[in-house]
């Protein structure tokens, strides 16, 4: 095994690095002004004017891997943007990771990734045209509607939102939830996950189509808070579908595929949120060692109290490990595809949140009082880090997962 990293990797880690921290960091209170100003369901100006600097400096579009590892890809439309290998893209996104909105920056955010991956491996031509091209130019935003409030939806063959034929259209009724993205005005389009034939086989009964977010029939009813967070203008928002017409060729692959594009969108996404995690993680463990230098308490640094040397010690190992196995799975599925790497996929899944969770909360105790104020965004990093312990799959389906595999090793 050789930890070193390569030339190439090395590079666009560091071309992120530089952008992220000579670009992007001076212009947090810019961004937090911005945001608050006005209408903060309205796109941030900063966002918008950094997006051309990214794309000119090559650092666009980076998630994509390289065309020959996808199934079912159109040669004849070519993907825009510096595309890395998932170990690559891996060591970016750490990166972006440290600062909530940069991956926008780079169009490198969720969950359009996912969606476009989805249209560039599965899209017809005209799909491609209509959705991709104006997605991977940054021009539009799209959102992905899976999750349902009336069922368990951790289990995917619960889901319930009617997907009918009637002649050229189908017809959608349902409700989602969980919408994230659906609350920016630049929201085109969505990737609707429904059932079309109740009574085939249960993972031949779901299928995805694609939804114009301005079709008659669908109806945003409200913004879902996390934690108090309204997360705007992204959002996350609770949409009626009520007798929504599309037309039949807004199909994706056909019908009864939905589990197979699910299986090929989640296993990238799942593991782009945990190389992010583990970029926030190295915020939080930086911040709360700047505070217990700074901080005097009985006589002394905080940092000088034993309690925080094993707590600072305990982030250190944690964060390492946590990279060294999301790294594994980002090579594993560079070298033998998501399906082969599906135990490590979980098992980053399940350990990147828990392990930072646990850091933020110890650097919000550093912190005092201002930890849980919005003045260190601690509290905020917790809270949207504590929903990908539930998005993307609970820790629950994903620890059923790796024990079963394990169980199988000695059957």
């Amino acid at each position: 095994m050789d930890f070193d990293l390569t030339e190439r990797q090395a590079f666009y880690r560091d071309r992120v690095r530089e952008f992220l921290e000579s670009r992007i960091r001076p212009r947090q209170q810019e961004f937090k002004d911005q945001l608050n100003q006005g209408d903060r369901w309205q796109p941030v100006p900063l966002i918008e004017e950094l997006k051309p600097e990214a794309r000119a400096a090559g650092l666009w579009n980076l998630f994509m891997p390289p065309g020959h590892a996808l199934r079912h890809v159109d040669e004849s439309f070519q993907f825009e943007g510096t595309q890395l290998t998932n170990l690559e893209y891996a060591l970016c996104a750490e990166e972006m990771g440290r600062i909530g909105w940069a991956s926008e920056v780079f169009n490198c955010s969720a969950p359009d990734t996912g969606n476009m991956e989805v249209l560039h491996r599965y899209g017809t031509a005209e799909q491609k045209e209509q959705w991709l091209r104006p997605l991977m130019n940054g021009e539009i935003r799209s959102a992905f509607l899976m999750t349902e409030p009336a069922v368990a939806s951790s289990d995917a063959t619960n889901i319930e939102c009617d997907i009918a034929r009637d002649g050229d259209e189908y017809v959608l009724n349902g409700r989602k939830w969980w919408s994230s993205g659906a609350g920016d005005p630049r929201c085109k389009v969505a990737i609707v996950m429904g059932k079309t034939d109740k009574g085939a086989d249960k993972h031949r009964q779901q299928s995805m189509v694609l939804v114009p977010l301005d079709s008659p029939g669908i109806t945003i009813e409200r913004a879902l808070t996390v934690y108090g967070y309204d997360d705007a203008p992204h959002g996350h928002m609770e949409i009626e579908l009520r007798d929504v017409r599309i037309p039949a060729s807004n199909m994706l692959l056909g019908e009864g595929r939905g589990f197979e594009i699910a299986q090929g969108r989640l296993g990238p996404g799942r593991i782009h949120h945990c190389m992010r995690t583990i970029g926030a993680a190295e915020e939080a463990l930086a911040a709360m060692v700047r505070r217990l230098q700074s901080r005097l308490a009985f006589g002394k640094k905080l940092a000088e109290h034993s309690i925080w040397h094993e707590r600072v010690a305990r982030a250190r190992i944690d964060i390492d490990m946590s990279r060294l196995l999301c790294l594994k799975a980002a090579d594993m599925m560079d070298k033998a595809g998501n399906k082969a790497a599906a135990a490590e996929i979980a098992m980053i899944k399940v350990q990147a949140p828990q392990m930072a969770l646990r850091i933020i909360d110890d650097a919000v105790q550093a912190h005092g009082g201002a930890g849980v104020s919005q003045d260190f965004g601690l509290a905020y990093a917790w809270a949207g880090i504590r929903t990908l312990r539930l998005a993307d799959g609970p820790d629950e389906v994903h620890n059923r997962a790796i024990a079963r595999l394990e169980f199988s090793k000695h059957a």
